[in-house]
This record gives C-alpha cells, structure tokens and sequence, in this order.
C-alpha cells in the first residue's frame, strides 16, 4: 500500500468515526458534512473524493454502527453466559448503564424517527440490519420455528423499552420502563420445554 493510499483510507476511516459519533449523539438529519470533517480534522472539499453524498456517508455509517454494536453485544452475551445468552442481551440492552451512557452505543433511538421522515436509502439499511438483530437473536432461542416471532418482539420491546427510558431518564418511570421490560422480556425469551 502507497503512502497516499494509506492516508487515503485513515481519512476515510476517521470520516467513518466522526459520522458515527454524530450518528449516535444527534441522528442523521441534525448532523452536517461540515461537522462530519471538522470531528474528523478535514476541510469540507475533502468529502467527496470518499463519499458521493451525505446519504451515502450516513448509509454506510448505520450500517457499520449498528452491526458492530449489536455483534459486540451478542459475542460478549455469549462468552458471559453461554446458556442463556438471549437473556443476558437483554439485560445488558436494559440496562441502567447503557442508558446512562455519555455517547449511546445503540444509534436505533437516535436515527429511527429520522429514518422515518428521510426514507430511502435509510430505510432498505435499517430494514437490512434490523432483519439481521432478528435472526441472530432467533438463533440465540433456538431452532424452534416461533423464535424468529419471539425475536422481533424482544426487539421491538428492547428498542421501545430503551428508548422511552432515555427520553425521561432521571425520573422513577425511567427506571420502571427498564426493569419492567426486563422483567417480560425474561418471560418471552425463556426457554420452551417441548
């Protein structure tokens, strides 16, 4: 690899990381190209010679940001707990701390409504990754054919669960929304004994 390749691709690597910091802190429509540089330590006229366009830029970045994080979760529910990693996922996405987290770690309560009004190509990437949080989740259940069901619900009450909490965190019903969700979540996900 040339020099120049090699600086090519730390710009491009450091565009990536600042994208994705904004991604998580403001969601996508509230964070600019010239933000995006300027968190990377480059000048705006540098943009385009690694990106067609913000929605490309901001495409890759969910992607990249939500399937690292949700891996990360995953590989360290496993090793933590390698008979119940699917309730051990949701303990940790249920958490206080990650709730709590000075930069969010999950960009879905960040970018949905986002998402929501901008469309496409937003909408085919998180589609695309969220199909993958289900099927991995599934397979953390088990073969059976009505985990993938029990997937999409323990991720939607995941999301709206953490979601609702960071909206009123430091109140009593921010804590309740946790641990009540916890609470049935471990029910849902429980083991099924035929």
């Amino acid at each position: 690899m040339t020099q120049k390749t090699e600086q090519k691709q730390k710009s491009h690597d450091a565009i990536l990381a600042s994208a994705a910091t904004l991604l998580l802190e403001r969601g996508i429509q509230a964070s600019s190209i010239m933000d995006v540089m300027k968190g990377a330590g480059l000048t705006v006229g540098g943009f385009y010679g690694h990106f067609e366009s913000k929605e490309h830029l901001f495409t890759e970045t969910l992607r990249g940001t939500a399937r690292t994080v949700w891996n990360k979760l995953l590989h360290k529910a496993k090793e933590d707990a390698p008979d119940a990693p699917a309730l051990k996922v949701l303990e940790r996405y249920l958490s206080r701390k990650h709730r709590d987290a000075v930069t969010p770690t999950c960009p879905l309560p960040s970018i949905t409504a986002d998402v929501a009004r901008s469309g496409e190509p937003y909408r085919g990437a998180l589609e695309s990754e969220l199909q993958q949080f289900v099927q991995s989740y599934a397979d953390l259940l088990g073969p059976n054919a009505r985990h993938r069901e029990k997937a999409l619900a323990a991720v939607a009450l995941m999301y709206g669960a953490l979601s609702l909490s960071r909206a009123i965190r430091g109140t009593k019903l921010s804590d309740d929304f946790l641990e009540a969700a916890k609470k049935w979540g471990a029910q849902l996900v429980a083991k099924e004994d035929a």
